[in-house]
Parts: C-alpha cells; structure tokens; sequence
C-alpha cells in the first residue's frame, strides 16, 4: 500500500500547481483523504480533506486559494493550488484521515517572490 504525491516544482509568487496523489496496493475511495504540508523547521499541517462523498474542508490559511478534488476510478485525490505565495513553500505530503498509511516522501512546492 503506497501513496505517490507528485506535482510539485518551483513557481513565482501568483502561480499555480496541481499535486495528486496516487494511491497503489490498494482502493481509497471510502476513505477521507487529506493534503497535509510541512514548512523547513515546522510541524506539518493539515492543507485540507476530502471526505467519501466529497465534501471538504480547508485550513483557514488556504481556504478560496486551495481545491482538493478525487477520481476514485484512478484512485489519485489532488490539490489545485492558485494564487501561490512564498508561505505555502513546502514539502506537500497526503494521506488516509484515519488510520494513516507510512508517510511518504511527498512533494516539493517552491514558491519564490
């Protein structure tokens, strides 16, 4: 069982990208899914869930700037990000809501000014 987030990279302040996150060795799509984020020297925080019937919920940081979406038949949730500022540089990491699977290495978002 493994979650692959890619999508990230280096962009200017005011950019976007989109990160997704592909679930292998097993089906997520009765789980809550959720982006989670780590800035050099912080603890990580949660970014925003997406529940099984799709419903969301932001962190107040990200709300309007931010989108989680899924495609249960490919298995992958992913995070729109719009508006990019230099704070949300991060390494960007997803995960099951209840009873997380072994973090993996995530992906880095870069956002220069």
């Amino acid at each position: 069982v493994q979650l692959q987030a890619s999508g990230g990279g280096l962009v200017q302040a005011g950019g976007s990208l989109r990160l997704s996150c592909a679930a292998s060795g097993t089906t997520f799509s009765k789980n809550a899914m959720a982006w989670y984020r780590q800035a050099p020297g912080e603890q990580r925080e949660l970014v925003a869930i997406i529940n099984s019937g799709d419903s969301t919920n932001y962190a107040d940081s990200v709300k309007g700037q931010f989108t989680i979406a899924r495609d249960n038949g490919k298995n992958t949730v992913y995070l729109q990000m719009n508006s990019l500022k230099p704070e949300d540089t991060a390494v960007y990491y997803c995960n099951v809501v209840l009873n997380p699977i072994p973090w993996g290495q995530g992906t880095q978002v870069t956002v220069s000014s």
